[in-house]
């Protein structure tokens, strides 16, 4: 598979489009401006707050800004100050990391069990389980995790990511000690800092999405606008200096980047509620506080009330849209899809079978649950950032979505 990342600055935001064959799978969209903290960022907090009720405190670790925080999920926090006898007090600075963007009201969530990414592995700190991505399968996936257990310390918790499927264990090792080093260096670090410390800060999204391009495939990182180009060279020098073959500078003033691929119209064909698919049947997004609602309408494709094949058609090809755009868009949660006439069991079984398929070919972990009562295909998909109606967030003077609606 061919794979394009498109980096490209829109003011007021920086947008990278990844292409795969020639047509957009993904969108990151961030603005421009740095916000007050991205996910990734490690920061010394100060507790704020106790709500035993939900089991959780609220941490302070920016001034103003509090973060929520699960004590359940959290049994043994990692203290830079402490201020009382009890587990967990008022006052306690400790090391956490941004888990959770803020969302509407909902504050961002923080967690003591730190994560350190790399392009083939994740370090985790609270834990020393050791696993393989899910989307390894096959002999590959019983040799990494042969492997990974052999690298089983009593600090960290590793993860091989997908990206290393097809990598020696040499430079996925490599990786591994150095991300250890930072790790630890930066924990011994924290112990003398003072409250609101940030001791690490993640990069721009549109920087970060470059770990994790796939390995062995023909990839390419285009970039039009001569500073931006220094700031994705220099970051590539720093981290990945065998990924600087991938970077190119797109040089062409009569097409920009863009137009070349179609980024603009991309964009607002997915902040519109209807897409149109070829047979004239359209699928009907809408996102809510809860979950995501996709319905599907045969619209101008006339079907017949017992033609089943006409159904299966329109519905097949409303999964393999369906789950396109739920990867486009960034949706996560629970989406709930309402096929046409879902009641032969045969076909139902057949269009589960493509639409778990499609959803596979995402780099977020998204499945589908089951077929509820109401014969509603139930999916989620895990969050990671905030869905792209989001990402158009206020900017200034700029309205949600400004310039692409």
């Amino acid at each position: 598979m061919e794979q394009k990342l498109i980096i490209i600055r829109k003011e007021p935001y920086m947008i990278a489009a990844l292409a795969e064959n020639g047509r957009i799978a993904e969108l990151h969209v961030a603005p421009e401006a740095k916000t007050s903290v991205r996910v990734g960022d490690i920061y010394i907090g100060r507790v704020k707050k106790l709500v035993p009720n939900i089991e959780a405190a609220f941490l302070e670790i920016q001034p103003g800004l509090e973060c929520y925080y699960s004590l359940a999920k959290n049994p043994e926090p990692f203290f830079t100050h402490k201020s009382g006898k009890k587990s967990l007090c008022i006052g306690d600075e400790l090391l956490v990391q941004v888990e959770r963007e803020a969302v509407k009201t909902k504050a961002p969530t923080v967690t003591s069990r730190l994560s350190f990414t790399g392009k083939y592995a994740v370090l985790t700190t609270g834990n020393t389980i050791c696993g393989v991505s899910g989307k390894i399968q096959g002999e590959k996936r019983e040799r990494w995790k042969q492997t990974v257990q052999e690298w089983k310390n009593d600090r960290f918790g590793i993860v091989i990511r997908t990206n290393a499927q097809d990598m020696s264990a040499e430079i996925v090792k490599k990786e591994v000690d150095q991300i250890m080093t930072e790790a630890d260096l930066l924990i011994q670090k924290a112990a003398s800092r003072v409250c609101f410390s940030c001791m690490k800060q993640t990069p721009p999204e549109y920087l970060t999405c470059i770990q994790g391009l796939t390995a062995g495939r023909q990839t390419e990182i285009l970039v039009e606008e001569e500073h931006l180009y220094e700031d994705v060279r220099e970051y590539l020098t720093e981290r990945q200096p065998e990924d600087l073959p991938m970077l190119s500078r797109y040089q062409d003033p009569l097409l920009p980047l863009d137009k070349l691929y179609s980024v603009e119209y991309t964009i607002r064909e997915a902040l519109k509620e209807r897409v149109w698919m070829k047979s004239g049947a359209y699928l009907v997004i809408q996102p809510t506080e809860a979950l995501t609602v996709i319905d599907v309408n045969s619209g101008k494709c006339v079907l017949k009330k017992k033609d089943r094949e006409g159904f299966l058609k329109v519905n097949l090809e409303a999964a393999r849209e369906a789950a396109r755009q739920i990867r486009l868009r960034n949706l996560s949660g629970i989406i709930l899809i309402d096929f046409i006439n879902l009641e032969d069991s045969c076909q139902q079984e057949q269009l589960l079978t493509v639409l778990a398929d499609e959803l596979a070919k995402d780099t977020v972990k998204a499945e589908v649950i089951d077929v509820t009562k109401l014969q509603l295909v139930e999916i989620t998909r895990r969050k990671v950032h905030k869905p792209l109606h989001e990402a158009f967030q206020t900017v200034g003077s700029k309205k949600e979505g400004e310039g692409y609606e």
